[in-house]
């Protein structure tokens, strides 16, 4: 039997590592087959599991607290994936001053190693497109950066925008005009500015300009200037549209382009502008494509198993008919 001791650096870090009825420790517990307690002012491993795998989690716990991460149950599982992959260091890029600060006073940090990358990737080029699966932030931490580079006075305007493409209804038996019917499909868009300025001040940039919220039509011969441009659910693009989108593009401009290429739902017949400009603008200096995986999602963890259930059994579809 191995033993290994840690100690804390305060009673507070040893309360948020076990986090709430000892969940996070649970699943440390769990994952590396080992026993962890609290004693004398640290944490004892024990066990005949991997005491080495445990003492890196918990270590790697410790060090995103002291670089201001929250420890919560996603924290814990994606860290111990990233320990059993034995890429743990790649952690230490996490943390810092984080991205902006929200309406309620949250400091908003990437909160995964994927993440942090996408928001460089944006710090860093002029186009960016943020590639992957439900829950792994690509829409939030995109209006994030176009927040803090509003509120750093590199741009005048935020425009967001994506496509009115039905997921399995029809947009005209929708009650209401056409801005009540396209509102729906603004809606994670309009959460999120929310988040961010909260509900006055969004009204307020909104009512001047500043903030525009519209279906991805309602850009066509536009040429958009000092503005932050997201489209999100680019998917949903037929490759005119997105073309059109990305001429746009005006001086000192940025744009972020944001989709899940698992979930198209333009009809069969149609094929996906997103899928085809991740092929067009491929090798172009300062245009990145980030791509993100199920490590990143940051919502409740049946979302990450969901994902991983549908790649397998896609991939399982694909090989019998191979």
């Amino acid at each position: 039997m191995s033993e290994k001791f840690l100690t804390a650096d305060s009673p507070e870090q040893l309360s948020m590592l076990f986090g709430q009825l000892d969940g996070n420790i649970s699943r440390i517990q769990k994952d590396f087959n080992v026993t962890v307690v609290s004693r004398d002012g640290g944490i004892k491993i024990i066990g005949d599991g991997d005491t080495d795998g445990a003492e890196k989690a918990i270590r790697a716990l410790m060090d995103m607290a002291r670089r201001g991460n929250a420890v919560s149950e996603q924290t814990v599982r994606y860290v111990t994936s990233m320990v059993a992959e034995g890429v743990e260091e790649e952690l230490q890029e996490l943390g810092g001053d984080g991205i902006c600060v929200t309406a309620s006073g949250k400091i908003l940090r990437p909160r995964t190693v994927g993440q942090k990358r996408y928001t460089d990737a944006i710090k860093n080029n002029t186009i960016v497109l943020g590639i992957g699966p439900a829950g792994t932030g690509k829409t939030y931490l995109a209006v994030a950066m176009a927040v803090k580079a509003f509120r750093e006075h590199k741009i005048k305007k935020i425009i967001l925008t994506r496509p009115a493409v039905e997921a399995g209804e029809k947009l005209g038996f929708l009650p209401g005009d056409l801005q009540d019917k396209v509102d729906p499909y603004l809606r994670p868009l309009y959460d999120a500015l929310f988040d961010m300025f909260g509900a006055e001040s969004f009204a307020r940039y909104m009512e001047k300009g500043i903030i525009e919220v519209a279906p991805l039509a309602y850009m066509r011969g536009r040429t958009l200037d000092e503005a932050f441009i997201i489209l999100d659910e680019a998917q949903n693009t037929t490759s005119e549209q997105i073309k059109m989108f990305l001429t746009r593009l005006g001086n000192e401009s940025r744009m972020v382009i944001t989709g899940d290429i698992t979930q198209i739902d333009l009809p069969d017949s149609r094929k996906s502008g997103l899928v085809e400009a991740i092929k067009v603008l491929r090798g172009i200096d300062d245009i990145e494509i980030h791509r993100f995986t199920e490590k990143d999602v940051v919502r409740h963890r049946l979302v990450q198993d969901i994902i991983k259930a549908y790649e397998k059994y896609n991939e399982g579809r694909k090989n019998n008919h191979g």
